[in-house]
């Protein structure tokens, strides 16, 4: 089972003062291009992996989807989830994503934000999420960028000529990787961009999209402590389709 580090309640305070979580989607800087991969889901069954605070579950039925499915292994999570204004056709439920076993063919659209990069058993949770999506159904997911999830213990250091450069352990070693990010000690899976391609790939998906996010010009206008991202991108989001056959 992955760390369940959001139930940790350390981490947890700290985790709810993010502007992503006072704002919602609207303090997600990556939400514009995440959106963008969506397509139509006025009258579809949607499946949300790692729902949060359910974020996504409410755009989409605002969005007209029939159905929402929103899943999350924190209890911290989906009480905050349940906290908002109850939709009959929402539905949180607890449960490990990596032993998930939703019903075949239910759902049209199947999205995860931030969560895969979590997971250790990721190939198994793709292979249900293929056998839940009806086909032509699309899967869009977005991830740490592999640059950011790949150094061991992250540090600038001085290279030769005295700059500060960003330390990289070797980034096609994949595995554990544990950092400190607004607690000690949690735990991310970090894979390369090739992997994350291939696991789809070799399940039978087809690439549809692939973005590495970094901030347009206008946003490094407003932020411009985000120049980092645009040299080093802090998001990978993708989108995978089912064939339709």
């Amino acid at each position: 089972m992955a760390q369940n580090i959001y139930d940790d309640q350390n981490f947890f305070e700290a985790y709810i003062q993010l502007p992503r979580q006072i704002q919602g989607l609207n303090g997600a800087p990556e939400w514009p291009s995440f959106r963008s991969l969506i397509p139509d889901v006025r009258g579809a069954k949607v499946l949300d992996l790692g729902c949060g605070f359910g974020w996504l579950c409410r755009w989409a039925r605002e969005n007209g989807a029939a159905e929402v499915l929103g899943v999350d292994v924190s209890e911290n999570m989906l009480t905050r989830a349940k906290s908002f204004p109850q939709d009959p056709a929402i539905i949180y439920q607890l449960a490990n994503l990596e032993t998930l076993e939703p019903l075949p063919n239910i759902y049209q659209v199947t999205l995860s934000s931030l969560t895969l990069h979590y997971l250790k058993n990721l190939p198994d949770l793709v292979a249900q999420v293929y056998h839940a999506l009806c086909p032509g159904g699309s899967f869009i997911f977005s991830v740490e960028h592999p640059v950011y999830t790949s150094p061991r213990n992250p540090k600038f250091i001085k290279d030769s000529e005295g700059h500060d450069v960003w330390q990289l352990d070797a980034y096609l070693h994949e595995g554990s990787r544990t950092t400190n990010w607004l607690a000690e000690g949690v735990i991310k899976q970090h894979r390369t961009i090739a992997t994350y391609i291939s696991m789809l790939l070799n399940i039978g998906f087809t690439l549809s999209a692939i973005d590495e996010w970094g901030p347009s010009p206008e946003m490094l206008k407003e932020n411009p402590r985000w120049a980092e991202h645009r040299e080093r991108p802090m998001f990978l989001l993708i989108k995978a389709t089912k064939s339709k056959q």
